[in-house]
This record gives C-alpha cells, sequence and structure tokens, in this order.
C-alpha cells in the first residue's frame, strides 16, 4: 500500500510541459455560493474565484506572498499611511477589455460597502485612489504593517462590465439576493466561466490571453468542477476515474485511495481551527429551555462547556487521527498564536459538572447546536460526537445539520445561539480573527462575530493594531487580546484541521494550507 504523501514532497511545477495538457475534473463537498467577488469570505468560494479572478497580490502554493495584478507595492515615502501599488500592463478582462487602476479603485470601493463579506479588511482604509493607469495608493488611518496581507482574496472586477450588468452593488448574499454577479464573471485570471450551474457543474476554459500564460505550467486547460455532498459518491467518483482530484477525502477512506493504483493522497496541516460559537449577548435565547435568562451569559457556562469536549477522542473516533486539538481558535501558521493558549483546553466532566451547579444550572437545560453538513471535514460527525459529550454533564444539545448555504446566513443573521464555524486566516495574522470574530459588530467589523460579544476596550485595541508598526508592542497587544478571549472563553476550539486531497497519479502539486488549489500551478504528468 502506498503511504500518504506528505507535504515535504514538493512536486515540481517547473516539469516539463507535458503533451497531457487536459481539462481536470474537480469535485469536493460542497459549491461556491455565489460568484460575486466580494459577497462571501468563504473558502470553497474564493477558491473557485482564484480561477477566474486576481487580487493585486496573492498566496501561491506554498503561502508566500506572490505578484498578481500588481508587480510592486511598497509604503510611500512622503506618507507613511499611503501603501503605493504598481499595476501590471497590458492585461485584459475575459471580454478583452484593458485592466487599469480605475477598475481597482471601483473593486476596493465595492468591497468596503455593506453587503461586502470583505469589509474588515479595509476598515482601516481612508482612501483609495488612482494616479495615472497603473498606480494605485491605498490611504489608510494610520501607517498599516500588513495592507499586501489584507488584499490576498481581494478579487478585482471590471468597473465598466459591473456598471453595465447592474452589478455595482453587491449582492446581499444573506438577504437571499440574486444579481448578474452572482452567477457570472468577467475577470482577468487563468481561466474563463463557460457556464455555471450552482450546486450542480461549472465549466471553466483556458484564458487563452492570460498574462501569466508564460510564467505558469498552466498544463490545466480546462477545469469541470463538480460539488458532490456524499463522501461515499464523491469518493466514489474518484475510484473509478469520474473525476481527477477531489479536495476532501473522508478520512475513512484515506487508506482505500492511497492503495489504488493510480491514485495519491497528499496531506498537510491547513490554516483553519474548527469551533463552536455560543450566544452570549442576549438576555434571552430562542433555542434553549430556559425561561427568561440566557445560559451562555454567564463565563462558568461557557467554560463548562469547552471542558466538556474530548478533543482526543474527536480526533481519534471521528478524525482517524486526521486533526490536532486545539485550545485557541488561531492556527499554527498566524502571528500571535501561543503554543501555551493551545494546550490548555483539557476535558474535566466533573469540573464541568461544578462550574454549571455554580452558575445554577445543576440540572442542566437544552439547547440546539446549528452545524454545516457540507463544508468541513465530518462537521456533522463532530457535532454528533459533541451532543454525547455535552450530554455527559448534563446539558441535552438537539443537533440541526444542514448545508452550508443555509447554515451561514444563521450566523449573519443572529438566528442561532450555539453553532459550528471554521475559520481560516488568509493574512497570517490575529488581527484578521479579531476583525470578524471578536470585535463587537458594527458597519466596519464584527460581521461573523455571531455570539454577540462586544467589549468597547477590547475593539479599540482591535482597531489599534491597524496603525501600530512598533511590531513588538503589536504582538504584546495582540497577546493581551488573546488573553480576554480566552479568559472569557468566547468560543470552543476543537481542533486544528488537516487537508487529504486525493487526486490522479499523474496530476502535479502540493497541498496549499489555504485549501485553495490554484490550477495555473499544477502539471499533469
Amino acid at each position: 500500500m502506498k503511504s500518504l504523501t506528505a507535504i515535504a514532497v514538493v512536486l515540481m511545477a517547473t516539469t516539463t510541459l507535458s503533451a497531457s495538457a487536459e481539462t481536470i475534473r474537480w469535485a469536493r463537498a460542497g459549491d461556491a455560493l455565489t460568484l460575486d467577488p466580494h459577497a462571501q469570505n468563504e473558502g470553497p468560494t474564493s477558491a473557485l474565484a482564484h480561477q477566474i479572478m486576481e487580487p493585486l497580490v496573492m498566496r501561491d502554493m506554498e503561502g508566500t506572498i506572490v505578484p498578481a495584478l500588481a508587480t510592486e507595492w511598497n509604503p510611500s515615502e512622503e506618507n507613511p499611511n499611503v501603501w503605493v501599488f504598481k499595476l501590471r500592463e497590458g492585461v485584459s478582462f475575459h471580454d478583452g477589455s484593458a485592466f487599469t487602476a480605475e477598475d481597482v479603485v471601483f473593486s476596493l470601493n465595492r468591497a468596503m460597502t455593506e453587503d461586502s463579506d470583505y469589509k474588515e479588511l479595509l476598515a482601516s482604509v481612508k482612501e483609495v485612489r488612482a494616479d495615472g493607469d497603473y498606480t494605485v495608493e491605498i490611504e489608510t488611518g494610520g501607517p498599516n504593517p500588513i495592507m499586501p496581507n489584507n488584499l490576498t482574496n481581494m478579487f478585482i472586477m471590471d468597473k465598466t462590465w459591473a456598471e453595465a450588468n447592474n452589478a455595482v452593488k453587491v449582492q446581499d448574499y444573506e438577504g437571499g439576493e440574486d444579481t448578474f454577479a452572482a452567477k457570472n464573471a468577467n475577470g482577468t485570471g487563468p481561466y474563463k466561466l463557460v457556464s455555471r450551474e450552482p450546486d450542480v457543474k461549472t465549466v471553466l476554459a483556458m484564458n487563452e490571453n492570460y498574462w501569466g500564460k508564460d510564467e505558469f505550467p498552466m498544463q490545466v486547460t480546462g477545469i469541470e468542477y463538480t460539488p458532490i455532498q456524499n463522501a461515499a459518491t464523491r469518493v466514489a467518483a474518484l475510484l473509478s476515474g469520474e473525476v481527477d482530484f477531489i479536495q476532501d477525502v473522508p478520512v475513512q477512506d484515506l487508506e482505500r485511495v492511497a492503495g489504488q493504483d493510480g491514485l495519491d493522497v497528499r496531506t498537510a496541516p491547513q490554516n483553519r481551527v474548527i469551533f463552536f460559537g455560543m450566544n452570549m449577548g442576549d438576555a434571552d435565547l430562542e433555542n434553549d429551555d430556559v425561561d427568561g435568562k440566557n445560559p451562555f451569559a454567564d463565563v462558568r457556562v461557557r467554560r463548562a462547556m469547552n471542558m466538556a469536549i474530548n478533543r482526543d477522542a474527536i480526533k481519534q473516533v471521528v478524525m482517524r487521527g486526521q486533526s490536532v486539538p486545539a485550545g485557541m481558535i488561531a492556527p499554527p501558521f498566524v502571528n500571535g498564536w501561543n503554543a501555551e493558549m493551545d494546550g490548555s483546553s483539557t476535558t474535566d466532566v466533573e469540573g464541568a459538572k461544578a462550574l454549571l451547579a455554580e452558575a445554577g444550572y445543576g440540572d442542566g437545560f437544552s439547547i440546539q447546536l446549528d452545524c454545516p453538513n457540507d463544508r468541513y471535514i465530518n462537521d456533522e460527525g463532530i457535532c454528533q460526537a459533541a451532543v454525547g459529550m455535552f450530554a455527559q454533564i448534563g446539558v441535552t444539545v438537539n443537533l440541526d445539520a444542514k448545508p452550508k448555504a443555509q447554515h451561514f446566513p444563521l450566523l449573519s443573521n443572529y438566528e442561532t445561539d450555539f453553532y459550528m464555524l471554521g475559520w481560516g486566516v488568509p493574512t497570517y495574522d490575529s488581527e484578521y480573527i479579531f476583525n470578524f470574530l471578536v470585535h463587537g459588530r458594527d458597519e466596519k467589523y464584527g460581521s461573523w462575530n455571531a455570539v454577540r460579544y462586544n467589549n468597547p476596550d477590547l475593539n479599540t485595541k482591535i482597531q489599534a493594531l491597524a496603525s501600530n508598526t512598533d511590531l513588538e508592542a503589536r504582538n504584546a497587544s495582540i497577546n493581551e487580546i488573546w488573553q480576554v478571549v480566552q479568559d472569557e472563553a468566547l468560543y470552543i476550539p476543537i481542533h486544528h484541521q488537516v487537508l487529504n486531497w486525493g487526486m490522479a497519479s499523474k496530476v502535479g502539486t502540493i497541498v496549499a494550507p489555504d485549501d485553495t488549489a490554484k490550477f495555473k500551478y499544477f502539471t499533469l504528468n
């Protein structure tokens, strides 16, 4: 039997161009939620967008920031509050229109509007302006040391195309809005949209005019993307040769796939943490059996819920060893990750019971847990295991699992009291986590903060990170914020996710830590 290929086994992207250049048939559990590049900050959504559209800078398959539509970027010599981006010249959108600074200004301003799911990444921005056709200046409220990190998934649209197709406004995804931009796209990326049938199939063809045709292997000439929610069906499609690449091999099928001639499993730690969130902000909960008060408002209850989770059992039984137990909601990839905090979560059933009794819930209570069933590795299985663990401390949990397209709006619309979420960090910095998950929700911050936590002093400290260029002091502040997050038990960390990509052996790639397959880097041998 073949062993699982580790991330250290790098399949060189500089392989001689193969005569087998062809369409790759790609499948994963869930589809992109939309093609509107600013409507949903969600992994599979941005993964599809990366094939069609491009940001100013991006991360390569190893996670390193590299040029995309910008060729160079530096802080301004005249004004430390300004980043200057020099744009790539001679680039065209798929419809043949020229890419210029006007498109960047339009796109970044669009991404800062109310319905954008990316606005937290640009919360420090005061103005975006063009200096000629190929220079863009981004001015922030103070010197922002990590602004380029915030732009790796900030896709650029064609301003003229958006205006012509009534797509200037970002799609209100949570409100159920459907728009032209939700099902159509005109990017500068390596692949053009041929057809789009949500939750069924998306077909892409190589952009023959792509600026990077001579810089990347570009051996994948077309993409057929098919979401297959059922794990057994997804694996069967790979085993039969119906698809070439699945991004989420179920842990129970790893040896089966790796053991078949002509197939490989390649594995790597992911830049993502899986956790539960609890509505601690409302005076009363909709989905519990406690009248007139909110159990999660008491930190002792939140700590008890955290202590009930047996992360090692989830790792061994549910994940078949394919996870790393977590004690904080930051992956080890991220600036601000703390080994001591990450190892702090321990199972203590009796201690949890004592905390519940002390908080006045000695007889327990019941609560609904909302969980996706097509987004994370074994997401519903994790939730099912947690239900039994919470029962051991007297908390009755009623599980409601549904597809991510129905699950995520529950968080955005404040319609869940207890939920699962996974969080990756494309900036590789804790500020990203704080902006989305810890800062109180307002017009610029906290769009994924469904726990309803709001600490004005901590909000101020979080906002200050964007303009703190003293990196030692900034890191000290990050650690202080994490200490509050941990002490307040804002979330229940479960584990750091491990990626398992299954593919035909002819497919040459490493596993990207952000779980984004960028097919322009792939080779076909």
